[in-house]
């Protein structure tokens, strides 16, 4: 196991990373490890996470009680608490706002589609929570049902929050949200996207199944949107 500063240095290092490659702005954002079952390392709030250094950081308990560190632990703790809660399994979170993927979750758009073999692996789809006011356990409570299953979820009107086994896995995974987002974005802009088929996504869960990341993909197989949209329709129609 890493030691505890070697812990900090990588949520240090993260905290760099998304603040250079522009998915928070000012002191937003928030980075937490797993380091106990029943202790976090978190940032602390009001603070750049482009100049975190690990003399910064912060420990709590899983009652978001400060049992460590000199700056004041975020509010926003509150959320990764609760994932922490649900998920055993999960090590580190990561909550940014990176433009494209927080414009989609602005826009009510979910990235939910099977578009890239790479995006459908690591993550199936990145579906979206309905808003929560941040600061306490509303902002969490969409997104319950959700992170059962994923480990990235679009936040609506807010940004993202990816999952890992530990922090660069999550920071990874953040990454791959926005690049999914901004090609996304041009495919929209060229005049739709595409999804893959069923036989090629059978083929991707295959491959989640041999990397043990999972059975199923959690996307939308080509043309089901439109199926659920007809039945929908005719539904309707017959109640009318």
């Amino acid at each position: 196991m890493n030691s505890a500063y070697a812990i900090k240095k990588e949520i240090c290092e993260v905290g760099h990373r998304v603040y250079q490659r522009g998915y928070v702005a000012a002191n937003d954002g928030n980075i937490s490890v797993r380091i106990e079952d029943d202790l976090i390392l978190c940032t602390p709030t009001g603070v750049s996470k482009g100049f975190l250094s690990a003399d910064m950081l912060a420990t709590c308990d899983m009652e978001g009680r400060q049992v460590a560190g000199s700056m004041k632990i975020s509010s926003e703790i509150r959320m990764h608490l609760e994932i922490y809660k649900l998920r055993p399994d999960v090590r580190a979170v990561v909550h940014a706002h990176p433009p494209t993927a927080t414009g989609f979750a602005v826009a009510g758009i979910e990235l939910t589609q099977c578009v890239l073999p790479e995006v459908i692996v690591s993550l199936g789809g990145i579906p979206l929570a309905d808003y929560g006011t941040p600061g306490g356990p509303d902002i969490v409570e969409p997104m319950k049902p959700l992170l059962r299953q994923y480990d990235a979820v679009l936040m609506a009107n807010h940004g993202v929050v990816t999952v890992g086994q530990h922090v660069m896995d999550a920071h990874f995974k953040m990454e791959t949200v926005e690049h999914f987002a901004q090609i996304a974005l041009v495919a929209h802009q060229l005049g739709g996207i595409r999804t893959l088929e069923g036989k090629d996504v059978e083929d991707l869960a295959n491959l989640r199944a041999r990397f043990g990341i999972g059975d199923r993909p959690s996307c939308e197989i080509a043309g089901e949107s439109d199926i659920v949209e007809q039945i929908t329709k005719e539904v309707l129609r017959q109640l009318r």
